[in-house]
């Protein structure tokens, strides 16, 4: 299945403020029931984990107002796991009030080199073009102390198929063109270890299929990357 890159309506504010917002509400429900919060968690703690980390400063990228920040804060409060996230979105209306948020461009990122345990992105990768995830990763790399964590989606016929299937329970119309537009802009997992190594030598990388087409990379700092 070859990649199409289709632009999607939520990115372009293409909708009105009740069609933009039951849009949202889908996103949420997608992360909620299909593996999205769950894999985000699992690679922050993966991260502390193997670090031996009680506290972990994270910049989601992309987070918009912290939606993904919150839920994966609560899942690993249970396991001792305190997140301290920072949340860096391109467009300033997009951040919410609940955590700090920065405005910033993903691809030059405003941070000083080693200043966060870890930097993440969930639902993001997908939206740029293939240099541009190089650059993503470079930065992203340069930033965090430990390692770069990616949550997204994986291209495959029958997630596409998925992805029509769900029409019936999407609350806007902005979500029935964004969904398969989605799916059709992924990347396979091939697709992604190959663009991870080009913008790393490390060879340190970990990458993980999870529920209903998810993928989960981390990728580990090593001591010559800065």
């Amino acid at each position: 299945m070859k990649r199409v890159v289709v632009e999607e309506l939520l990115d372009t504010d293409d909708g009105t403020p009740h069609e933009v917002e039951a849009s949202i509400q889908d996103l949420r429900m997608f992360n909620r029931a299909f593996g999205g919060i769950s894999t985000m968690a699992s690679l922050l703690r993966r991260v502390a984990q193997k670090c031996r980390l009680k506290e972990l400063s994270w910049v989601d990228v992309a987070g918009s107002e912290g939606y993904m920040a919150a839920h994966t804060q609560r899942v690993l409060a249970r396991s001792g796991i305190s997140l301290r996230p920072i949340i860096l979105d391109r467009v300033p209306t997009h951040l919410g009030t609940t955590y700090p948020g920065v405005c910033g461009d993903a691809l030059a990122l405003p941070f000083r080199d080693d200043s966060f345990d870890a930097v993440g992105c969930s639902l993001f990768l997908h939206h740029l073009e293939p240099e541009q995830v190089v650059r993503f990763i470079r930065e992203g790399l340069r930033v965090a102390r430990h390692a770069l964590l990616i949550h997204d989606l994986q291209r495959h016929p029958l997630h596409l198929a998925l992805s029509y299937l769900g029409f019936p329970l999407y609350r806007s119309r902005i979500t029935r063109h964004d969904a398969p537009a989605s799916v059709r802009r992924a990347y396979t997992v091939k697709e992604i270890g190959n663009m991870l190594e080009q913008a790393t030598s490390a060879g340190n990388i970990e990458i993980r299929t999870f529920y209903l087409f998810r993928i989960g990379v981390v990728v580990w700092k090593q001591p010559n990357m800065t």
